[in-house]
Parts: C-alpha cells; sequence; structure tokens
C-alpha cells in the first residue's frame, strides 16, 4: 500500500466517512500527495527558485494552492461574501495576490507545508460533517465565472482537487527543472 493510499484511508476512518465523502476525501489526498512529494527534500533556498520561464516557485504554489483551498472551504460555509470580488480588485489588491505564488523572505517551506496540513484538515471536516453537498451558492463575481452561475458544495470540492491536480503539475515540471526529480515515473 503507498503513502497516499494509506494516508488516506486514515483520512476516510478516522473522519467515519463512507461512499461518496470517502471518494472526495481520497480525491483530495491523492492531488495533495503529489504537490506535497515535489517538495520533499527540499531547502527553503531551492523551494523560491524559478526553474521555468514562468514566475512560479515550488514554495510559492504551495501557499497558492493553500490560499485557494482556504478561500473556496470558507464559500462552502458562508457563500460569495467570504470570498474577494474579483471584478473589484485594486492594483494593490493585485500586487498583494501575487505574494502568494513566491515564498518571501522570513517564510519557510516548513511554513507552508504546516500551514497546507492545517487547511487540508480543514476541508476534509467540512467534506464529512456537512449535512448535504447539494447545497449551493452563486459564484464570486470575477472575470473568469459566469455572472449568476452557482456551483453546489460538491462541485466545489472536485474544483479544489483539480486546481491542485493542476498546480501538482506544474509543480512537477519546476522540480524535474530543479534538479531532475519527478513525482512519478
Amino acid at each position: 500500500m503507498t503513502v497516499s493510499e494509506t494516508s488516506t484511508r486514515n483520512v476516510a476512518e478516522a473522519l467515519a466517512v463512507t461512499g461518496e465523502r470517502a471518494d472526495l476525501l481520497e480525491m483530495l489526498a491523492v492531488q495533495r500527495h503529489f504537490l506535497r512529494l515535489t517538495t520533499r527534500d527540499l531547502t527553503d533556498e531551492q523551494a523560491r527558485l524559478r526553474t521555468t520561464a514562468g514566475a512560479l516557485c515550488l514554495g510559492g504554489l504551495i501557499k497558492h494552492v493553500t490560499a485557494v483551498e482556504r478561500s473556496w472551504a470558507g464559500f462552502i460555509l458562508h457563500g460569495p461574501s467570504a470570498v474577494p470580488d474579483f471584478t473589484a480588485m485594486t492594483e494593490a489588491d493585485w500586487a498583494r495576490r501575487a505574494d502568494e505564488f513566491e515564498l518571501l523572505p522570513g517564510e519557510t517551506l516548513a511554513g507552508v507545508l504546516d500551514d497546507y496540513a492545517d487547511v487540508s484538515r480543514r476541508t476534509d471536516e467540512l467534506v464529512a460533517t456537512l449535512p448535504d453537498l447539494s447545497i449551493t451558492h452563486a459564484l464570486p463575481n470575477a472575470p473568469w465565472t459566469e455572472p449568476g452561475k452557482r456551483w453546489s458544495i460538491r462541485q466545489v470540492l472536485m474544483h479544489i482537487a483539480t486546481e491542485t491536480a493542476h498546480h501538482a503539475g506544474h509543480a512537477d515540471i519546476i522540480r524535474e527543472s530543479l534538479d531532475g526529480a519527478k513525482s512519478m515515473g
């Protein structure tokens, strides 16, 4: 049994969930595992490095995924009022948001991984305890969101897993560019 299978089983068992909720927890756990795996054995300095033509670094990707998951968990609990109105953001707001893509001076890889673990546990608890995954909220205002579109809690959880997988792929490319290490293969 792999580490991700063990941790997935432990999460589902610890939270006493089965069926769809166990499936969602497994999907989240596997994607989180691959994202975290890209940072194995790195120093803080290595986690800050931009190894591709883009501006992404491994520490920043972990921070970004953490912030996104935290934001979506707030959305699940409180609806669109818990998420910024992206259509009203100023240049200063966007600049502050850009900081979540970097491991800033004074931040450590261990610290951002710990924060990610805390956010992940809280999301997992939501999966296990929410009474109905079919409850919907209007999506927040954003240039990439269809006006009036609603998502269920289930859709939000699938989006969190998709976002995590998307960035795990970015992280794998960054890590391979750094030192040749891969998450798989």
